[in-house]
């Protein structure tokens, strides 16, 4: 009697492994994407997984659904390991129904979910579906208001990745929006709220669905997207990487890597970085390989907003998040789309006790009318609450430029920096000496019978006085001006020393970030 149990049992297994039939996997297969179990295999390690709800089937049985039930229900949930560390994960199933979330579907998401946030473990969502299943109609509706609800309640307890590798369309796109991460596959993955065809009726607009939301477009115009990449593995490989720098749950520390490199590893090279002139772009990613960890740095968001950089790194095997100016893009300036986009990026890292590194060269906000009228005051408000809000050990370093509100807002002492460090270059000032002298020595420049020349005389003599770190130093606003060589010791044993930070913020629901 029990053998035949048993092999009843492997019946309905292999049932399921089938998904939607050999004909849908091969369609799936022709479209270029892996089907939704090839992607878990791919992602955990070897023999690791462990499916939950393999046999759960839709209760729908209008418009003939009860003659189509397919068990698995659209969708894969398990949990695994990947690089030896316990995660939870989804995978939904194009071959089945395409995809489409009904009752049972959303249970399963939920369920997993729900094992994740009482285990500390992160949720990764494989989101390939063509929406809401339209047979069971509300239950749809209530099936996503359930996994949104869950996701905002695991939000800064248990990391949520999303990766796009299909079809995200109307109410799908708001779980992906909800969790910290989204990565989409190049080609197959598409976003948005509503479709071509749709726009086309209520605008007259055409646009492809790729134009419309493509893994380019929101990794480049919209941020939507934070990591883009070519192919199914590379995107499955971006969140190994990523997840590799992060913790488990908002209790644990990052994981820690030993490292060859040696902590007291000067760079020489580096000093040679900067131009002669201030007022001359570099690349800041240049100063960031030649500081951390082997040179390895794992950028986040790194088409969208490219005047600010985020990303992960290590600094002596600890994790690091590192927000830091671009000169190489409008000058580095504060702008709203890269205000929005650095806080986020903090803010993750406070809730995940991921320190924070900031490096400086900013000569101010963007000025113009279209970042005004955007909200620049409120949306630049978002990185300096984020800032002033994380009570992670904080870690800044100025460069060069640090100019005007954009000083307070790039983790300046007064914004709760742990410790600062400047080099020789560092500017620190209200503006720029240029921008100085012409409010200071206004009427003496008019006046003067040569006014280009006392121009710019008073514009060197303001340089040397306050165009430097000296002034700062001396009211005990830098710790300590350092040379550019020195930066990676002085980081590492600063971080050594502050990791053991403890810092609590007073009692209170939350606070009211200027959204």
């Amino acid at each position: 009697m029990m053998d035949k149990k048993i092999a009843d049992l492997r019946e309905k297994r292999n049932q399921a492994r089938m998904l939607g039939g050999e004909k849908a996997v091969q369609k799936q297969h022709d479209k270029g994407k892996w089907t939704a179990r090839e992607r878990i295999d791919y992602l955990l390690d070897p023999g690791s997984f462990n499916e939950t709800d393999a046999f759960m089937t839709h209760n729908c049985t209008d418009f003939g659904m009860e003659k189509k039930k397919i068990l698995g229900d659209g969708v894969v949930t398990g949990f695994g390991t990947m690089d030896g560390r316990r995660v939870c994960i989804f995978s939904q199933d194009f071959t089945s129904y395409g995809g489409a979330l009904g009752e049972r579907f959303a249970l399963k998401i939920c369920k997993i979910m729900d094992l994740a946030l009482k285990m500390g473990v992160p949720v990764i969502g494989l989101n390939d579906s063509g929406g809401a299943r339209i047979q069971e109609g509300v239950a749809s509706l209530a099936g996503y208001g359930d996994i949104f609800f869950k996701n905002v309640r695991s939000s800064g307890v248990v990391p949520q990745i999303s990766a796009i590798m299909g079809p995200c369309a109307g109410g799908a796109v708001y779980s992906p929006a909800l969790t910290d991460f989204i990565f989409m596959t190049e080609g197959t993955a598409i976003m948005h709220i509503t479709g071509p065809q749709v726009i086309k009726a209520a605008t007259g607009e055409e646009v492809s669905s790729q134009d419309l939301g493509g893994a380019r477009m929101h990794a480049t115009t919209s941020g939507v997207c934070h990591f883009a990449y070519p192919t199914e593995k590379d995107t499955l490989d971006g969140i190994r990487t990523l997840l590799s720098y992060i913790p488990l749950n908002n209790l644990d520390t990052p994981p820690y890597r030993e490292t060859s490199d040696d902590p007291d590893r000067a760079a020489e090279d580096i000093n040679d970085v900067l131009p002669d002139n201030s007022n001359q772009p570099y690349n800041m990613k240049d100063i960031i390989t030649r500081i951390v960890d082997d040179g390895a740095f794992f950028e986040v968001h790194a088409e969208y907003a490219t005047n600010i950089i985020n990303g992960f790194a290590r600094l002596g095997g600890h994790t690091v998040g590192i927000t830091a100016n671009q000169p190489a893009s409008m000058a580095g300036c504060l702008d709203i789309k890269s205000s929005t986009k650095a806080a986020r990026f903090v803010r993750f890292c406070d809730a995940f006790n991921i320190p924070l590194l900031t490096l400086v060269d900013v000569p101010g906000f963007l000025p113009g009318t279209e970042q005004e009228y955007g909200g620049i005051i409120r949306q630049g408000a978002k990185l300096l609450y984020a800032f002033c809000e994380a009570t992670v050990p904080k870690i800044t370093l100025i460069v060069r430029k640090s100019y005007g509100g954009a000083y307070d807002v790039m983790c300046c002492r007064q914004s709760g920096a742990d410790m600062l460090y400047a080099w020789p270059s560092a500017e620190l000032a209200v503006m720029g000496p240029q921008g100085a002298t012409n409010i200071i020595h206004r009427r003496e420049i008019t006046a003067s019978d040569n006014p280009e020349q006392r121009r710019a005389e008073l514009i060197e003599e303001y340089s040397e006085r306050f165009a430097n770190p000296w002034e700062a130093a001396a009211r005990g606003y830098i710790d300590e001006v350092i040379e550019p060589s020195q930066s990676r010791r002085k980081l590492i044993d600063c971080l050594t020393m502050i990791l053991s930070k403890s810092e609590s913020s007073p009692r209170k629901k939350h606070g009211n970030c200027p959204l």
